[in-house]
């Protein structure tokens, strides 16, 4: 329940730098910005920031919750200063149809700490079952873990799914091309060898034609292919593991991902191009499994967690002068929640309160064991992390002093009020 009205008083990211405010708030939303506000007020030390919208989860919720379910997920997310999330169709029975999207709807509803949005999935033949209230719909063009390939490549498929006017994001691996790489995989070298860059390069260059309003391309892992993506909206998403993470760390099947980790020289190209600002946002592709799954790497599936630790870890990256504030902000917390249409992550009137507070001077080395996910096995263990100290959520304190507060307070953002 969001609290009737509020002041929230400290240094705030605001217009591009620090500045005292008080934020009045107002059944769950920003209602005055000024420098003096008059009454009782809740102050926050440290710098505050917009709390983070993350587009790209996948929370394995239904049928896989011995990986992760929607509690731990979003709990994960909470602590992370996430307060809205996007997640993934790719789902064991995927979310491709109407029914499927309201038996997945009624199994994460009422059990979610943080505001969530679900995708579907669209596979060039099914527009007309993709439910309606689909937040963004996803597009595989090359195979990943539970999903469907679009194979018709062409504008009369996209024209489908025209009338629904949602945001379409890119899994852009081109399937032919990782047809004709596969080899033997049993280390991040070898994955990396198997769907190359060039796989990517092309994908990219298909996605630029097709008749969308909003097009993203997903999970970038190689910034040179930038070049590739041209045309109106259309946006650009890095993960902290493209950035931050290369083939030749001893991570084994814990940094097996689709797209893979890249060698080393283009794993720093893509760091330097995102601290230059040439990404439009940075998600996490949070995709845990299970210890048993990852035992062997040549059988193991893809993915990594990542939804706790993307906001601090960049933080982190703030704290050491290495990242802007700017980029920061715009990539995690502003970009996110605008090209996904969610009334988040400005401090502007009308939008909703949700915030964290950092304290940069409480930098420290991450250790996963904290961590929330069911699986929380990192390949960001041990790397420096700055964690946020309270996270609030249209009004409501949820994280106070780093521990969870309130419960499973998260709303289906379709029925929270533009």
């Amino acid at each position: 329940m969001e609290s009737d009205e509020l002041t929230l008083s400290g240094k705030f990211y605001y217009q591009g730098r620090y500045q005292d405010l008080n934020i009045r708030i107002s059944e769950g939303k920003i209602t005055g910005i000024k420098k003096f506000i008059k009454g009782g007020k809740v102050e926050l030390e440290g710098g505050i920031f917009p709390a983070a919208t993350d587009t790209h989860v996948h929370f394995r919720d239904p049928g896989e919750t011995h990986k992760e379910d929607f509690s731990t997920g979003t709990l994960s997310a909470a602590y992370g200063g996430t307060t809205t999330i996007l997640d993934m169709p790719n789902n064991i029975i995927p979310i491709d149809n109407y029914q499927a999207y309201e038996k997945k709807l009624e199994s994460v509803r009422g059990r979610s700490f943080v505001d969530f949005g679900l995708y579907s999935m669209f596979n060039g033949i099914n527009g007309d079952l993709i439910h309606p209230d689909s937040w963004a719909m996803k597009v595989f063009l090359g195979g990943s873990t539970n999903s469907v390939v679009m194979n018709q490549l062409n504008d009369s498929s996209f024209n489908k799914i025209a009338h629904l006017h949602k945001p379409v994001v890119f899994h852009a691996e081109d399937q032919q091309c990782l047809d004709s790489f596969r080899r033997e995989d049993t280390t991040l070298k070898s994955h990396n060898s198997s769907r190359p860059t060039q796989c990517e390069a092309i994908a990219f260059q298909n996605m630029s034609k097709f008749p969308i309003e909003k097009k993203i391309a997903a999970h970038v892992s190689d910034s040179s292919n930038l070049k590739y993506l041209s045309g109106t909206d259309l946006y650009s998403e890095i993960t902290p593991h493209h950035m931050l993470l290369n083939d030749e760390m001893d991570l084994g099947s814990y940094g097996k991902v689709n797209p893979p980790l890249r060698e080393p020289a283009v794993q720093r190209s893509s760091l330097d191009a995102y601290l230059s600002g040439k990404y439009d946002m940075v998600s996490s592709d949070h995709a845990p499994h299970s210890e048993e799954e990852k035992e062997e790497f040549e059988f193991a599936p893809s993915g990594i967690i990542g939804v706790e630790t993307r906001v601090p870890i960049l933080l982190a990256l703030v704290s050491k002068k290495i990242l802007t504030p700017e980029i920061f902000y715009r990539t995690a917390i502003l970009n996110p929640a605008k090209i996904f249409n969610i009334n988040k992550g400005e401090i502007r009137e009308g939008s909703y309160a949700d915030f964290f507070n950092v304290r940069f001077s409480s930098i420290r080395r991450l250790d996963q064991s904290k961590l929330h996910s069911k699986n929380y096995i990192s390949p960001f263990n041990g790397m420096d992390v700055v964690f946020p100290e309270n996270v609030m959520m249209r009004g409501e304190m949820i994280i106070e002093n780093g521990e969870i507060i309130y419960g499973r307070n998260g709303k289906y953002l379709n029925e929270l009020n533009k």
